[in-house]
């Protein structure tokens, strides 16, 4: 898992390999489609021919184009299954019974579409559903205030000024870092997808790449001060290029396993405390 050490590393190397302040996206649209992009690149054959079988349903559709469809179908049965929300100093550790009693997060929801698109019984219909929604899950669950604490919602309740303009920082995080001035998708996604894949994207349990968004948001600095400055920005989008980038690879390999074999051989959460190490 990622720890302070290894992840204060991983940011380190996205700010230093060639990628300039410039560049700016976010876990908004643009995000859930490079998110999509470096994992459509990193499918095996057998794997592609099935994803291909799969969004043949819905004739034009990629990866990326089906990335945010959970967002744009999102309605009150839904609208839980996008995050989880931690207790502000329980050291970020995922227990069912608490943080999703009812089944109603991030965590459990993914869960549930890897059962889907692993099952050989499921019917192709079913299993695009379960696609679209694991795209765009797999992505939310790497930002970190997606992750975050009950207490201030996610921060939408932390009021900042960013770019001249009061905002919250989760919509900061989600969609304003910058959103515009950088490159497009599909270069960003180019970009991205030359750095080498971290050993962590072998991590494929949901409940710790949650726990791993909730460490990022618990880092001290994590919440800044009202005005938002430029060394946090700079932070910001380097931490936030290592998640995409654990993202696309770990949706991959889900995907890989999943749509080739018709079953997920990892290890699902089932609500008791997961490592940290």
């Amino acid at each position: 898992m990622l720890n302070a050490t290894n992840c204060a590393s991983l940011v380190l190397y996205f700010c230093v390999l060639g990628v300039t302040p410039g560049m700016a996206f976010a876990f908004g649209t643009e995000g859930h489609q490079v998110v999509a992009q470096l994992a459509a690149s990193q499918l095996t054959p057998r794997a592609k021919a099935h994803l291909d079988q799969l969004l043949a349903l819905e004739p034009g559709s990629t990866l990326a184009s089906v990335s945010t469809w959970a967002d744009d179908t999102r309605n009150r049965h839904t609208a839980k299954w996008h995050y989880v929300n931690f207790p502000r100093g329980a050291d970020c550790q995922y227990v069912k019974e608490r943080d999703c009693p009812d089944g109603q997060c991030v965590v459990e929801a993914i869960n549930a579409q890897v059962r889907t698109l692993s099952s050989a019984s499921t019917n192709d219909p079913a299993k695009l559903l379960a696609l679209k929604y694991l795209v765009h899950l797999v992505a939310d669950v790497h930002q970190p205030l997606h992750a975050g604490f009950a207490d201030d919602r996610g921060a939408n309740l932390y009021q900042v000024q960013f770019m001249g303009r009061g905002t919250n920082l989760h919509a900061v995080w989600d969609s304003g870092l910058l959103r515009g001035e950088g490159l497009e998708v599909d270069a960003l996604a180019g970009l991205l997808g030359a750095f080498p894949v971290p050993p962590e994207a072998s991590i494929l349990d949901p409940a710790r790449m949650a726990e791993e968004s909730c460490r990022i948001a618990s880092r001290e600095g994590f919440y800044p001060a009202r005005k938002i400055g430029v060394e946090y920005v700079e932070w910001a989008r380097a931490t936030m290029r290592a998640r995409l980038v654990l993202a696309g690879a770990r949706l991959a390999e889900m995907l890989n396993a999943m749509l080739v074999a018709q079953r997920m051989p990892i290890r699902l959460n089932t609500g008791q405390n997961t490592s940290s190490d």
